[in-house]
């Protein structure tokens, strides 16, 4: 096998979470393109299935899920058969300080950030439904231990424990040779940093002056994963890999 082909999807069923939009979608299309065969996960049926039509050819496929819900959880797991890689993209961000942090705040950012991919990556295990050499990758950010920022320390509490989970996680599957890392990125062009903009735009264009390669794209994320799933990343696991064009260095 070439070097290059080191880096190649061909061959490898792939399963997205939140992939009707922003990063998911983007890691959904890139993937595609490198070989694989990608299973949609998301709540929004009707995007999903233009996603799916993005995708042209191929034996893809999409399935509803709500990673709140524990039934929800269990079908698309069910579902989904066998795959070689897991990449969980789907998550919420909202900006409240501690000070108006409500209880439901807190729990539902929790719920669906952390608890909901762990919780999925359970249902896939207890089915041996990740083949021996798989990967498990997770979205989180890098406010999730690299920098302080006023107004999500419930969001980053949330990627910070995903991390902390995918750490422990990559000791548990070490045996079957399968791989857990994370990708932190820094701001990247989506829909959720629109809204972002949308709700406070000074803040947000201030700290992407702060971003010395500039705010990022969905397939700068999207490459990573294709990295982090494929045997180029054989000997790699339990570590977080930072993407957010030199933002944490200054």
């Amino acid at each position: 096998m070439s070097a290059l082909d080191q880096f190649s999807l061909v061959g490898k069923r792939v399963l997205v979470t939140g992939a009707s939009s922003g990063i998911g979608r983007q890691v959904a299309l890139s993937c595609a393109q490198a070989g694989a065969t990608i299973i949609l996960s998301g709540r929004d049926q009707p995007r999903l299935q233009a996603v799916l039509e993005e995708l042209g050819g191929g034996c893809h496929d999409q399935f509803a899920c709500d990673l709140i819900d524990d039934d929800s959880i269990a079908q698309l797991a069910q579902q989904t058969g066998r795959i070689d890689g897991v990449v969980h993209c789907a998550g919420v961000a909202m900006s409240v300080p501690v000070r108006q942090a409500t209880r439901d705040h807190v729990e539902g950012m929790m719920r669906i950030n952390s608890v909901g991919p762990m919780l999925l990556t359970r249902q896939l295990l207890l089915r041996n439904a990740i083949n021996s050499e798989g990967a498990i990758v997770f979205i989180t950010s890098i406010s999730a231990n690299a920098i302080g920022v006023p107004g999500i320390a419930a969001y980053s509490g949330s990627k910070a424990a995903l991390e902390s989970m995918a750490r422990c996680l990559a000791m548990e599957v070490a045996k079957r040779k399968i791989r857990v890392n994370c990708i932190a990125p820094g701001f990247v062009e989506t829909p959720m940093l629109q809204r972002g903009r949308d709700h406070m735009a000074d803040a947000v264009d201030g700290t992407a002056l702060r971003y010395p390669l500039g705010i990022g794209q969905p397939e700068d994320v999207a490459n990573a994963a294709i990295f982090l799933l494929s045997q180029a990343s054989r000997w790699i696991t339990g570590t977080s890999l930072v993407i957010d064009g030199g933002h944490t260095v200054r």
